[in-house]
């Protein structure tokens, strides 16, 4: 496999075309509503439309979503879940979004997967390239996949930067890059602006990047010794929903292709510029061809 992923997946449900938010005893019409799988998926779908060879371990309910889902990923994505499991009597996640005012309001059910990810993955596969979402406990699998010659490619939520965020950071010893949004690596670091969070994370891991919503993005590779920054793109934004996973992925498939770092910005930019076109995570990640024209464009 090019890419082993492993994290949280959910049944996605996107309603976009709302005036704005409802209103406590009301009913709203939406124009558009668009099913998906998401969470982790995101990132899983966007990395095998850019057309790497990808494994997923994730949790999957005996469920009419979890069905879905996995129809879904194996026979319409062509992704490997020989990793994954699904388990009996366990409800798969799901997600609502509701997209208005250029952003989204997201309402998800859940409980915490039966097993562990090392419980789930044991030894991960071998892989040019690991995904993981990182949490307050450490994951064995991902120093495995590093010790094996896995690049890990890391993210964390802002929620629990407060609370665990020294035990998240901690865990960049096993990872070749972090990938947090500006908000998070402002939480994560204490400082008052990207700028001054990426120079804290670069030390860090040897790729950080710092995604700046609609602005763009800007990062440090110590292992070539690139700075780079490239600015937002202005498209009508249809659904925001999974835009950053499919940056990262993008990111990913042009980190494994040996672009200069100014040039796997770009690339993801424009994927993720694509996305938010559409409705969806999953659902809205952009195929190669159609990321290719944009990119001779540019050049």
């Amino acid at each position: 496999m090019d890419v082993f992923l492993s994290g949280l997946l959910f049944y996605d449900i996107g309603f976009t075309g709302l005036e704005h938010a409802p209103t406590p005893g009301t009913e709203v019409w939406t124009k558009d509503i668009g099913y998906s799988p998401g969470g982790i998926a995101n990132f899983a779908v966007a990395l095998s439309r850019l057309g790497l060879r990808v494994s997923l371990a994730a949790a999957f309910g005996d469920d009419v979503a979890g069905e879905y889902c996995r129809e879904q990923l194996t026979h319409a994505e062509d992704i490997d879940l020989s990793r994954s499991r699904t388990y009996p009597d366990w409800p798969t996640p799901v997600t609502v979004s509701l997209a208005y005012d250029g952003d989204r309001a997201l309402v998800t059910h859940g409980r915490p997967p039966p097993q562990t990810p090392d419980e789930l993955i044991g030894t991960p596969p071998p892989a040019r390239a690991a995904v993981v979402h990182l949490g307050p406990e450490p994951q064995d699998w991902i120093r495995k996949a590093a010790d094996a010659g896995t690049m890990v490619f890391a993210d964390a939520g802002w929620e629990q930067a407060e609370r665990h965020g020294e035990a998240i950071l901690a865990q960049l010893s096993d990872c070749h890059a972090f990938l947090p949004n500006d908000v998070e690596a402002m939480a994560y670091t204490g400082k008052d602006s990207p700028y001054a969070a990426l120079e804290v994370l670069s030390a860090l891991v040897p790729l950080a990047v710092v995604t700046l919503g609609g602005d763009g993005a800007i990062a440090v590779d110590r292992t070539t010794g690139e700075r780079a920054e490239v600015g937002g793109l202005d498209v009508p934004a249809l659904d925001s929903t999974g835009a950053g996973d499919v940056f990262g992925a993008a990111l990913v498939a042009a980190t494994l292709s040996g672009r200069p770092l100014a040039e796997r910005l770009r690339f993801a930019n424009l994927a993720a510029s694509l996305s938010v076109q559409r409705i969806g995570g999953a659902a809205a990640a952009p195929f190669l061809d159609d990321l290719e024209p944009l990119v001779q464009h540019e050049k």
